[in-house]
């Protein structure tokens, strides 16, 4: 027994567990938490519970748990077994913060420290205020502290021995042993809690983990997920291949809670499978999570060592994973090489080489390497086939290019091959390569770029000489770069200089010849500095001249910049360009401040800006203003103007404004208003004049010119009233009106407005404008129509005139309406004709005053046709199937209407001839009639077609009437004449019938027979026997019987006759002969003799054997010979069943096609 003991506290959720320190104060640990007690000795202490609850002892790999669970009523305190309390006090719990605390009451319980026994007292009400007074002075992470050095020794000590069991356990030494967590919580927080919650939060809040062990406390659920979460699993491993393997195991095993309820919810776990391909303790890898118990592993490496654990998760609590268990994948071909490379080339040979690919755990003992033969065709033969890693080709022409491709082969098989890859031979010198481009120039360097040679092989290593001559030096070309680089960039040269290049393209078989010479030139460099700018002359207002010295470089340039820039912002504008070295810089501002500076430009770039120079232009007078503008509404007597500054006021503020007023009639002008305001009120004027106003501004240089005239009429009154307006009738629709000015009050008048209708009180405007006639059209002839005017100005309308009554002449006839043709049914005329005749109708029109006298119809080419006063009438004498556009006019004494629109009527074709008929095929039963020339087309047309047949009794009866131009007569006797004959139709009627046609169907030959029955006689023998046909309408039928024997291909015939049996002799034992027969109808025609053969039977099998006893291999074959007919018999019946219902979905779908639609 151990000396020292530690026993757990379990505390539930909900509950608070307090004990009494030595220094009188209580410390109350919440739950969920395990409270450590340590025991010298091993007992436990006594535990005094509130009524309903008793204490519970659970030991686990030497850990003792006292658990507190509910008690069933019977249950009474008194009967706890009492331990002897320790010597030591216990040890301190965890410490909650303030937040965790749960509401009171709480069960409270304490220990007390004496010299007997550990007692427990039970305080039924404790308040929380008075448990957590100094909370405050605790450690803030739960740590205990031990009362002496001996007893945080022993706790260490047992602390270690606990984690040296469990090997999962991840407490630090100094902190209590929590209880399983069953979901995850944050580590900062002692035992699991949060800020903001309490013990009753933490066991009904919103968890992701299920609730199980329904029936239970909360203890023994605690204990169980632990208990089953922490039982381990046994991993097999199975059906084990190159890349796959199956991985299966067992649900733990649970040896806790055996007397748990039957009818609790099903246990669900969670495994994950981790596999490591390092070795036992190497780095594993998560390959599968779920509820399943297999699970097939894919992607594994061939011949390779590999450890799998399997560990479970059940209700959010993980266990300790499984032993590892270990497998190796078998071995499998070698995977897909490299692709060979070229190590030595020559105009006839090609040297191969090759690394060797992965084995996948068998060793690769050959390589197989195949090419196209230069064809370029796509198709592979074998190059070479054996161990070595390289091989040379020989016997290759020159300058041609050959595909390779290469797999390797071990015991387990032979890889895929690599990809193509194209190899040429060594040819002749290169040819002459294009001249060097150029790429990019610089003061002091020039970027050249050349090209292949035309006609050479991508993968032959070609390389290139690049020389230059500088004329200066006179030692003609010199080479500058000798590679395989297509690009060079040449250094060191001088500026603004101009260099020859050219290149030469050499390999192994020697040089080329050099290309054509280029000649490039280095850029030149930038100028120098400038001196600052000067005034040359007079400082103007808008202008003055600035000239500079030469740049500081002797060096030539293009030209000089000149830029400028107002003191009022920071924008450098560019005002000159050029070669000379002064310039007018005009278009400026009156007494304004310009700073100016230069620089130099030329081919090599742009030198840097020289000083800047300070110019300051003088004032003068300002600019125009704008024109005063009116301010409000003018008055009757004064008008009030406002007005803005000049837009340039000369370099100089503005101080004073002057108005000039001009009186239109007189002409005579006046200053009205001198002062610095912008606005002014100007008096004693007229109504309805108009008065004409300027503006100048003045500054310190004087007074501006004046500004553009504004014209402003002051407030005028509403004009007089008109006189009686003049009409005069152009036409039956049209109508002058004329009036006179009335008198404006002050303001011209700006419209009239003429008011007209065929009602006296009832008129609407038809005209409003500023002009002094109106036209008025639509009128309606003979119709009395009125009118007046009325005046407007600015100032308002004026009262209208007196009303002025007219009268419209008469005219010709309104347009006839409701033109359109008659149908055949409508019309009642015996003599019409739809063919050369059309009816047409239509309604009266308005005769405008004077009576209609008839009407005229046009309808083409025609002179037109006069009718009298009916609506209706009948065109004849017309071509058919001819369109007419028919149109029509009433007349009166007048003169004649206009047309109405026109109608498009056509006239019915003839009905059609009728069409030859044909026979374009047929049999014994069924004759395919065909006539016309259509197929598609003629499914288009309007022609209808009516074939008949002459029946029995010599009547002709109809087949078939519509657009086709096929028909299929069917269910006919054979040998036998019938006559047809056939009529087509249009819209226009029918045709007349077509001459009589006879056809005659032939005879029909015999069906096909049923299976022969073959019945054995001897060994050497054997009967056949058929069905027996009836003769056919008195023709004789006879029978031909064929075999084929053995592996013949052809059969032969054995027998022809009347007879419904054969036998047949010289069978030999233990081969296969195959029997068919057919009828054949002998006709007799007065032509001759002539024979019908019927189609053949299904072949029958029979095989000859021979037999031990006589008696039984006789009854045998023929048992087996019945049997075999009778499956023929059923196989003809079903082939039978089964063309029949094929014929007559065709026929139903032909008749539905062709007929229906």
């Amino acid at each position: 027994m151990l000396k020292n003991c530690v026993i757990l506290v379990q505390v539930n959720p909900g509950e608070a567990f307090t004990i009494r320190r030595e220094d009188g104060q209580f410390q109350c640990i919440t739950g969920p938490a395990q409270v450590p007690m340590m025991s010298p000795n091993g007992s436990v202490p006594t535990i005094y519970v509130p009524p309903g609850y008793a204490p519970q002892v659970i030991e686990d790999n030497g850990v003792r748990r006292v658990v507190v669970v509910p008690q069933a009523p019977e249950f009474h305190p008194g009967g706890h077994t009492v331990i002897h309390r320790p010597p030591h006090p216990p040890l301190p719990g965890f410490l909650p913060l303030p937040a965790m605390i749960p509401p009171p009451p709480r069960h409270i319980y304490s220990p007390v420290t004496g010299a007997g026994d550990m007692a427990t007292q039970y305080i039924p009400q404790y308040h929380t205020s008075q448990v957590y007074g100094d909370v405050d002075t605790l450690p803030a992470h739960g740590r205990s502290n031990f009362r002496d050095e001996r007893s945080s020794k022993t706790y260490e000590r047992l602390q270690k021995k606990l984690k040296d069991r469990h090997g999962t356990q991840k407490d630090k030494l100094n902190s209590p042993p929590s209880s399983p967590q069953k979901c995850p919580s944050p580590t900062s927080e002692p035992n699991g809690l949060t800020k903001g919650q309490d013990a009753a939060g933490i066991s009904t809040g919103s968890t992701k983990c299920k609730s199980w062990g329904k029936g239970k406390s909360n203890s023994q659920t605690d204990t169980e997920v632990e208990g089953k979460s922490q039982n381990f699993v046994f991993l097999q491993v199975s059906d084990i291949q190159a890349r796959t393997a199956l991985l299966m195991w067992s649900p733990p095993s649970s040896d806790i809670g055996e007397d748990t309820d039957k009818n609790d919810i099903p246990e669900v776990y969670i495994y994950e499978v981790m596999i490591s391909s390092t070795g036992k303790d190497g780095k594993y890898r998560t390959v599968y999570i779920g509820e399943e118990n297999k699970v097939t592993v894919n992607d594994l490496r061939p011949a390779t060592d590999y450890h799998a654990k399997v560990q479970v998760e059940y209700n959010c609590v993980k266990g300790s994973p499984s032993e590892a268990e270990s497998f190796t994948t078998a071995s499998c071909e070698p995977d897909v090489p490299n692709l060979p490379r070229i190590t030595n080339r020559t105009k006839n040979s090609l040297t191969l080489q090759w690394k060797a690919s992965c084995d996948n755990g068998s060793k690769i003992h050959s390589y197989l390497l195949e090419w196209d033969e230069g064809k370029r065709n796509g198709e592979f033969c074998q190059c070479y086939y054996g161990q070595q890693k390289q091989y040379r080709i020989t016997k290759l022409s020159p300058a041609m290019g050959y595909t390779f491709r290469l797999a390797a082969k071990n015991d387990m098989g032979m890889s895929d091959f690599s990809e193509e890859v194209l190899y040429h031979t060594s040819g002749t010198a290169p040819t002459t390569p294009a001249s060097p481009l150029l790429i990019n120039a610089g003061v002091t360097w020039l970027s050249l770029q050349w090209t292949k040679p035309s006609g050479t092989p991508s993968d032959e290593g070609i390389s290139y000489i690049l020389e230059m001559e500088d004329e200066n030096s006179g030692y003609g070309f010199k080479p500058k770069y000798d590679g395989d680089d297509l690009t060079y960039t040449v250094k060191n040269l001088r500026r603004s200089t101009k260099y020859k290049f050219r290149v030469i393209a050499y390999n192994s078989e020697g040089k080329s010849s050099p290309s054509e010479t280029v000649e490039y030139i280095t850029s030149p460099d930038k100028p120098g500095v400038p001196s600052k700018p000067t005034v040359k002359g007079k400082i103007h207002a808008q202008s003055f001249k600035i000239t500079w010295g030469k740049n500081v470089c002797s060096r030539l340039h293009f030209g000089s910049l000149l830029f400028i820039a107002n003191l009022s912002g920071n924008k450098w504008d560019t005002i000159y360009s050029g070669a000379t070295r002064e310039h007018v810089c005009d278009r400026l501002n009156p007494g304004s401040s310009y700073r100016l500076r230069v620089y130099c430009f030329g081919e090599g770039g742009q030198s840097t800006v020289s000083d800047s120079l300070l110019v300051q232009t003088p004032a003068v007078v300002p600019g125009p203003c704008q024109p005063p503008r009116l301010q409000g509404r003018p008055r009757a007597r004064e008008i009030q103007l406002r007005w803005g500054p000049p837009q340039v006021d000369g370099g100089s503020p503005i101080t004073c404004y002057g108005v000039e007023m001009f009186q239109a009639e007189t002409n005579e002008h006046r200053e009205v208003y001198q002062g610095s305001d912008v606005e002014c009120t100007v008096g004693s004027l007229l109504p309805g004049r108009m008065y004409i106003f300027r503006l100048r501004a003045a500054n310190k240089a004087g007074f501006g010119p004046y500004s553009e005239k504004c014209e402003i009429t002051t407030a005028p009154g509403p004009p007089d009233q008109c006189n009686p307006p003049q009409v005069a009738c152009r036409s039956a629709a049209c109508a002058q009106v004329s009036w006179e000015v009335p008198v404006s009050n002050g303001a011209d008048v700006t419209e009239y407005r003429l008011e007209w209708g065929g009602v006296e009180g009832c008129m609407q405007m038809s005209y409003c404008g500023p002009g002094l006639s109106c036209e008025v059209k639509g009128l309606l002839p003979a119709t009395i129509y009125y009118c007046r005017v009325q005046a407007v100005n600015v100032a308002g309308a004026g009262p209208f005139s007196e009303v002025v009554a007219c009268m419209t002449p008469a005219s010709v006839p309104a347009v006839v309406a409701s033109l359109r043709g008659l149908s055949e049914d409508e019309v009642e005329s015996p003599h019409y004709s739809p063919s050369t005749c059309l009816a047409i109708s239509w309604d009266e029109p308005c005769d405008h005053g004077s009576e209609i006298l008839g009407y005229s119809i046009d309808f083409g080419d025609k002179q037109p046709i006069t009718v009298g006063k009916d609506l209706t009438y009948f065109i004849g004498g017309l071509q058919p199937d001819t369109t007419y556009r028919v149109r029509i006019q009433a007349l009166n004494s007048i003169g004649a209407g206009p047309f109405s629109h026109t109608v498009k009527l056509k006239t019915k074709p003839l009905p059609p001839d009728p069409p030859r008929l044909e026979c374009a095929a047929y049999s014994s039963q069924t004759l395919k009639l065909k006539w016309g020339e259509g197929t598609a087309k003629a499914l288009t047309d309007s022609i209808q077609y009516h074939l008949q047949m002459e029946d029995k009794n010599g009547r002709f009866v109809s087949l078939y009437r519509g657009p086709c131009h096929t028909y299929k007569v069917q269910r006919l006797s054979e040998s036998t004449s019938y006559k047809f004959c056939i009529q087509a139709c249009n819209e226009a009627g029918e045709g007349p019938l077509s001459q009589e046609y006879i056809f005659t169907t032939p005879k029909s030959v015999p069906a096909a027979l049923k299976v022969p029955r073959i019945e054995r006689i001897n060994d050497h023998t054997c009967e056949i026997t058929w069905e027996v046909l009836q003769p056919m309408k008195g023709d004789p039928v006879i029978y031909c019987l064929q075999v084929m024997v053995g592996k013949d291909s052809e059969f032969k015939q054995i027998y022809k006759g009347p007879d419904w049996s054969f036998r047949y002799t010289g069978l030999q034992l233990n081969c296969e002969y195959r029997f068919r027969v057919c009828a054949i109808r002998q006709c007799q025609e007065a032509m001759g003799h002539q024979d019908l053969v019927g189609p053949y039977s299904t072949p029958v099998l029979f095989i000859s054997q021979r037999t031990e006893p006589p008696a039984s291999t006789n009854k045998d074959t023929v048992q087996t010979t019945r049997t075999q007919w009778s499956q023929s018999d059923q196989v003809c019946a079903a082939v039978i069943l089964a063309l029949f219902a094929i014929f007559s979905i065709l026929i139903a779908v032909i008749i539905q096609y062709f007929v229906i639609k």
